[in-house]
């Protein structure tokens, strides 16, 4: 279950709760309760089960920033909470470095959460996405924490196809996220599963990264076990015949108690 300043979600993949009252008590200031079935073949927006409607977007804060939720857009509400210190990390890692001196690229960006902790950290972030409606909810997401959109960039666009346009050109960040879909469909790799392809990606990625560079390389799988998922981290790197400077993995928010799905990498690469 997930928790939206006060709009709880619960997410299964079988039936829907028929009785809520017991998190109605459990959760004292709970003021809807929503739940979402865990399929990625049918995938559909929150069915409402308690409490107060949620019709339109809201917003909620996040170690210090604002993030535009829906609960009416589709299977996804805006952000992924796993992902949660992650993105306190990228703010924290920026807000040491000098105002503007540090470029991002955001791969597969969404509603460009990663690009705001970003921003708020004071770097300058590129955000690639297939979808312009995402594309532009992160720029609402920029001008919720006073910040103005025209002070970054957004791309439409397949993530392969621009990874290899942007090193022929010769563009370079001082640091790549990426967060890609377990499976996609794009462009120029026409299919992308996490489990053959990550390595391809992190080649790819390396080679628009700056000497020094720093990477963040997460995977949201299970199928995949965190040593497997690091095998192909440094693979996509020696292939790019680039140097590890610092490799280490990170562990999900501590309240996320179940299995560890989502694998997460920190790259100084050199």
């Amino acid at each position: 279950m997930e928790w939206f300043d006060g709009r709880l979600l619960l997410q299964t993949q079988r039936h829907q709760p028929t009785d809520v009252r017991p998190l109605v008590k459990a959760f004292p200031g709970v003021r809807s309760i929503y739940w979402k079935r865990l399929d990625q073949r049918d995938k559909e927006s929150p069915t409402w089960l308690w409490g107060e409607t949620v019709e339109e977007p809201f917003t909620v804060l996040e170690n210090g920033v604002t993030y535009e939720i829906s609960f009416t857009s589709g299977y996804s509400q805006g952000i992924f909470l796993d992902q949660r210190d992650n993105r306190l990390a990228i703010k924290e890692r920026l807000a040491q470095t000098e105002p503007g001196s540090q470029r991002v690229l955001n791969l597969f960006a969404y509603t460009c959460a990663f690009s705001v902790a970003a921003a708020a950290g004071g770097g300058i972030a590129t955000s690639v996405d297939l979808s312009p409606t995402y594309l532009d909810w992160g720029k609402r997401n920029l001008q919720l924490n006073g910040m103005d959109p025209a002070g970054h960039y957004f791309v439409k666009g397949d993530a392969f196809d621009w990874l290899q346009a942007f090193a022929k050109k010769g563009r370079k960040w001082q640091g790549v996220i990426l967060d890609p879909p377990t499976f996609s469909r794009g462009q120029v790799k026409k299919v992308f599963r996490v489990e053959e392809d990550y390595a391809e990606l992190v080649k790819l990625a390396t080679q628009v990264l700056e000497p020094g560079g720093w990477m963040l390389c997460c995977a949201n799988t299970r199928k995949v076990s965190s040593f497997e998922m690091e095998e192909q981290v440094r693979s996509g790197v020696a292939q790019a015949r680039r140097r590890l400077n610092k490799f280490q993995s990170a562990s999900m928010p501590a309240d996320f108690t179940g299995d560890a799905y989502l694998k997460s990498f920190w790259l100084d690469v050199a």
